[in-house]
């Protein structure tokens, strides 16, 4: 085992003695619905985006219904998600071409891809970047592909795994060489220890179960408060 895989999985084996093992769903949710569930959640919290698709999913509990609908009509049912005029165009845009090249809408085909394939396959869909793409891959098909956003980008670089400019810049670092079978729990418990401890500004790292192996330099060793207000992760409830 490498030196980089071994600080991952005592990442990970920390995180859950702290967090748990996170729950996943029983069966993965179709891989159309991921995606649209993930386009709806950027930049915004969890529960507005799940609210957001519930609505969408609800008036059209077939996605093929959507290629006759207006753009408007879908902006105005994700309002709650912000951003609507951009996610909505994002979502037309994918229903159609899906339906085009593939004459129904399913990403299926994805399942004979290698992971970097399946990831620029759906990158090429506006709307749909690096960290949308692997979250379908993770929560969807299973893969051991660990999506990485701004809290995962911020806690692996300060943990010193990783020293990246951006979040895909660090994806691609993680996951070159991430351990087989730890995705899931690494990424939902490192979000939970962005949102919770290692906080942008004032972090509490006087609770975090990382601060032994941490090399950050600006810890906040004095704060011990931790944020415990969002538990509910999107993603394994779509």
């Amino acid at each position: 085992m490498t030196n980089f895989s071994a600080k991952i999985n005592k990442i990970n084996k920390l995180l859950i003695n702290k967090f748990g093992l996170p729950k996943r769903a029983a069966t993965p949710p179709e891989p159309v619905d991921l995606l649209i569930a993930t386009i709806l959640s950027q930049n915004t919290n969890d529960n507005n985006s799940y609210r957001a698709f519930q609505n969408l999913k609800n008036k059209f509990p077939q996605w093929i219904d959507l290629l006759k609908v207006k753009r408007t009509v879908i902006e105005k049912l994700i309002r709650v998600a912000g951003l609507g005029e951009q996610k909505s165009f994002a979502i037309k845009n994918l229903i159609s071409n899906l339906y085009k090249e593939n004459g129904k809408i399913t990403l299926d085909y994805l399942a004979d891809y290698t992971n970097k394939d399946a990831i620029d396959n759906l990158i090429r869909f506006k709307g749909v970047g690096v960290k949308t793409a692997s979250c379908v891959l993770l929560f969807s098909m299973n893969r051991n592909v660990c999506p990485v956003d701004t809290h995962v980008h911020r806690t692996l670089n300060r943990l010193g795994i990783v020293s990246a400019t951006n979040p895909d810049k660090t994806f691609y670092l993680l996951n070159e060489k991430l351990p087989e079978g730890i995705a899931h729990s690494l990424h939902t418990n490192l979000i939970r220890l962005g949102r919770e401890i290692c906080k942008p500004k004032n972090p509490s790292c006087g609770v975090c179960p990382l601060n032994s192996i941490c090399i950050y330099k600006l810890k906040n060793i004095n704060n011990k408060k931790e944020n415990k207000k969002r538990d509910f992760m999107l993603l394994d409830n779509v």
